[in-house]
């Protein structure tokens, strides 16, 4: 059954159109879990009567409607069921990130007022428990794995299958039972509040964005249309499911389109699973697609002379062609024929390598991926496309049309989405994706959402002569140096996280009198290289504070300014000098948000002493840091990091060297 047939039934949320899911793709692989090494599959039929069974026990256990479920554990289908059971009988899921310090997860469900949670394992029943005396209102837990969990007081604890045997119980001897989850399944309305998502807190305590089925569903139903997609799709679900790309790719978009969804064993697995699903429609943030490019470089590295010359000579072809190829533009016939010769001997088989092979379309977002990166993929065949959007938008702001791809923007304002800039250059916009409010928190909607429904978006941006939206940075964080200089520090950094042997960039220079930069290095891209070069090393710091990794750095930043010097409004924003950090920026260390964003202003708090020093001339600077290990425990890293000067260049100094 096509697209088009399945989407006249008017149904206006999600368990509406898991009903008729059930009806006419019945026997059609709705989702999918590798456990043990096997990929386990159920239908649309099973999975409507795995939900209806744990939709009617939650409701056997006191869950009303209105109630809130917190949801804590990893791309998991009882988790996935678990949005859909909630839904089903009026209450709120509010999935939360598996991996959040105790201290944000208290305050996430402290502020939603959740009653249930659903977690994927001890270690999330250990976390709820440990915060038991802060979380007086969380009245029972119901876990999915039970590995550990035998001698655990059950009081509140529940197996999530003796919570489905309970609903079936209940729908097998007492037709009530079912009738009153039929009503209620019919009751909901596209105005309902299907979802709570809590924003990473980059510059304070999260937000819980409220989003209603006509926010979700629409969202969805547009986003399926647009790109085509069907009950034939497939996708991997690995992203963190409290996050709003996840709950719309793998959740809305799967339920409104009939596609497949698959659940890979764990994070570690991850990449070996993307090889073995080959999924058809494929959404990551830029830190994946860097990932899998350095895996690649690394790998060649370590190949034949022959086998490395013939990849690098026609991967120069595909630079030269394989986009061209991919937008219909005109290609020379030689490069054509190159190219299809290159098709069978590199770029196939190396799409098959990261299980891109059956890849239709393929999405990412989150932070700018660097444009020879983005270009890399395309040139290998692949419809990687960008967008731009936020858990308030319900994702969806920009997307790129196909044909209209470009590394340089984020596309056209996407379907039944308008777009404006005000004066002071800030995007705002307005669609049926944007967000009922922020759940108790009135003063921060109203700060957020006019009155007429547009949204502030908090950056800064401009359409371009093609009308495609150009984002320059976070509209707070676009300064200017002493001398008036534009300054976009995420414009600079993000020219530096293309290198793949740079994990994470932080630049400096607002009222400053010039551009100062501190970089992470990549551990598995480095540590290749020190390995390969007979280099050793003990740590990451001792890795990172060798004088060879700051040359290779150096000469990434130089090439960087040499970019810079033919962008006149980017000029005079050239790095002058930088410094290599002595650990990695890291979420529990409170450097990055969940979804890995800089959170600049604690940044420059915590390394103060690194950015005076940059300034004032010194070329090294000792300093402490307090670190949180895996177990919670709290230590100190001490380091005396070193500071280079670089060489930077005069306007135009690359197209003057080019002549």
């Amino acid at each position: 059954m096509t697209q088009a047939v399945a989407s006249t039934g008017g149904e206006d949320t999600f368990p509406k159109l898991l009903v008729r899911n059930a009806r006419i793709w019945a026997d059609r692989p709705a989702i999918r879990e590798k456990d043990l090494g096997i990929w386990q599959t159920w239908t649309w039929a099973e999975v409507l009567d795995e939900v209806r069974a744990f939709a009617v026990g939650l409701s056997e256990l006191g869950l009303e409607r209105g109630d809130k479920i917190a949801i804590i554990g990893a791309n998991k289908p009882r988790l996935y069921w678990t949005m859909c059971a909630a839904q089903m009988i009026g209450a709120i899921p509010v999935p939360v990130y598996q991996d959040a310090v105790a201290a944000e997860m208290v305050f996430v469900l402290q502020h939603a007022e959740a009653r249930f949670a659903v977690v994927q394992d001890q270690e999330q029943v250990d976390k709820l428990l440990s915060l038991s005396d802060d979380l007086k209102g969380l009245e029972r837990i119901i876990y999915d794995e039970s590995r550990g969990l035998k001698d655990y007081d059950h009081d509140r604890l529940h197996p999530f299958g003796d919570v489905q045997a309970l609903g079936r119980k209940a729908l097998a001897s007492n037709s009530d039972a079912a009738a009153a989850l039929d009503a209620s399944i019919a009751a909901g309305k596209g105005s309902d509040i299907a979802v709570i998502l809590y924003t990473s807190g980059t510059t304070g305590q999260p937000k819980g964005v409220m989003l209603s089925f006509d926010n979700t569903v629409i969202s969805a139903r547009l986003a399926c249309e647009f790109d085509h997609l069907t009950e034939q799709d497939e996708v991997l679900a690995y992203l963190p499911m409290a996050w709003v790309g996840d709950h719309i790719f793998s959740y809305a978009e799967s339920y409104w389109s009939g596609f497949c969804v698959a659940c890979p064993e764990s994070a570690e697995t991850m990449l070996q699973d993307l090889r073995e699903i080959g999924p058809t429609y494929f959404f990551s943030p830029p830190r994946i697609f860097e990932t899998l490019l350095t895996t690649v470089m690394i790998r060649m590295e370590d190949a034949g002379p022959l086998k490395r010359k013939m990849f690098h000579y026609f991967l120069a072809v595909a630079r030269r062609a394989g986009e061209k190829i991919l937008n219909g533009e005109p290609v020379p016939f030689s490069d054509r024929v190159l190219y299809a010769i290159g098709k069978v001997l590199v770029y196939e088989p190396l799409k098959n390598v990261l299980g891109l092979s059956r890849m239709r379309v393929g999405y990412t977002a989150g932070e700018a991926i660097g444009p020879e990166i983005f270009r890399f993929y395309r040139s290998l065949g692949l419809n990687l496309k960008q967008l731009y959007g936020q858990t308030e938008a319900t994702v969806f702001v920009t997307v790129q049309p196909d044909g209209e791809i470009r590394a340089d923007t984020v596309g056209k304002p996407a379907p039944e989405v308008e777009i404006r800039i005000d004066d002071s250059g800030e995007v705002l916009y307005r669609s049926p994706g944007v967000f009922v409010g922020y759940y108790k928190n009135e003063d921060a909607t109203k700060a957020t959402k006019t009155a007429e429904g547009w949204v502030h978006t908090g950056d800064a941006g401009f359409f371009d002569s093609e009308g495609h939206l150009r984002i320059i940075d976070r509209a707070k964080d676009v300064g200017h140096l002493k001398d008036g200089t534009l300054f976009a520090p995420k414009y600079l950094e993000n020219k530096l996280k293309f290198y793949p042997n740079i994990k994470e960039a932080v630049a400096f220079g607002h009222e400053r009198d010039f551009v100062t930069m501190m970089l992470n290095i990549d551990l598995v891209a480095v540590g290749n290289w020190a390995e390969r070069n007979n280099v050793s090393y003990a740590s990451y710091q001792e890795l990172a504070g060798l004088p060879q990794v700051y040359d290779m750095l150096e000469a990434h930043v130089v090439e960087v300014n040499r970019d810079l010097s033919n962008e006149p409004r980017m000029a005079g924003s050239q790095i002058h000098r930088f410094l290599i950090l002595h650990k990695e920026l890291d979420a529990d260390d409170g450097e990055l948000t969940r979804t890995q964003k800089v959170r600049r202003g604690y940044i420059a708090e915590k390394y103060a002493p690194l950015i005076s020093a940059l300034y004032d001339g010194s070329t090294e600077q000792d300093i402490s840091t307090e670190v949180t290990f895996e177990d919670g425990r709290k230590g100190a890293i001490k380091a005396r990091v070193k500071i280079r000067d670089v060489q930077t260049f005069g306007l135009g100094a690359q197209q003057e060297a080019a002549e």
